[in-house]
């Protein structure tokens, strides 16, 4: 600790030092304070300014599942501009999802060989941004009350990677599959 004689004003040009530093400090941390926020802005932007074109599936994925489609005489479907296949069986009403939303929805999920992988049939929540891909292109196309059938190539599903049950391991959805959801929203949040 410095000491100073009284009277001498050198304790007067200490003390300023000390208030011009609290000051730098304290505008410092609003600096840093403000980039950090307007980096969490901007990455939350991204994501919900969600380009649901901007991911497309390979032409050899697209064509599969139109050739599983042909096969099972699947007709009467939409195509997506990334590469799925889909039919709104009801549009629903009210305010339709972003991205960001969380959505509150009934499903089944399929392989193309009939077996079911998942269903949640009382309902479960999810974030949008956090699911696959065909869900974030698919579901903002509904509102509450609606629901769709999809047919999703792999990209746009699970892609290369094998989905395992948890607790047994047992293999639920293997590499490369054509998934196939019925989708009900029942709300969005």
């Amino acid at each position: 600790m410095q000491r100073f004689e009284v009277g001498s004003g050198q304790w007067i040009i200490a003390k300023i030092r000390s208030m011009y530093m609290q000051m730098f400090k304290v505008f410092g941390f609003f600096i840093v304070l403000s980039v950090l926020s307007a980096g969490c802005d901007k990455d939350n932007k991204s994501i919900c300014n969600y380009d649901p074109c901007a991911l497309v599936a390979p032409t050899g994925e697209v064509n599969d599942l139109e050739d599983y489609l042909d096969s099972e005489n699947i007709t009467g479907l939409v195509k997506h501009c990334s590469g799925f296949y889909y039919e709104i069986i009801t549009p629903g009403s009210g305010f339709a999802p972003g991205v960001c939303n969380t959505v509150y929805v009934k499903y089944t999920g399929k392989l193309t060989n009939g077996n079911t992988f998942d269903s949640n049939q009382n309902g479960t929540a999810f974030q949008l941004s956090g699911l696959i891909d065909g869900w974030k292109k698919a579901i903002p196309m509904l509102k509450p009350g609606g629901k769709i059938k999809l047919y999703l190539p792999p990209t746009l599903g699970y892609g290369s990677e094998e989905i395992r049950e948890q607790y047994t391991n047992n293999l639920l959805i293997p590499a490369n599959s054509i998934l196939i959801f019925d989708i009900e929203l029942i709300a969005v949040y």
